[in-house]
């Protein structure tokens, strides 16, 4: 695992933690440390999806590798 894997996977998880804690609290983390709709907060939620397409990609490379090897 190299550190964009490393960094993706932290990044996703704090994304999910934060959007758990929308759906059971109603309480959104990042907009509360850095102001709703603010630059600041929109970045962080761009860098989080870009990390869940990364991870995404990484995935769906993994399964069409594993594919190859089981004929």
């Amino acid at each position: 695992m190299n550190a964009m894997d490393k960094l993706s996977n932290v990044l996703v998880v704090l994304g999910g933690l934060n959007w758990g804690l929308v759906g059971f609290f109603e309480y959104n983390l990042v907009d509360e440390l850095f102001d709703a709709g603010s630059t600041v907060a929109r970045v962080i939620y761009a860098v989080v999806g870009v990390a869940a397409l990364y991870l995404l990609y990484t995935m769906l490379m993994m399964m069409g590798n594993n594919k190859k090897g089981d004929s």
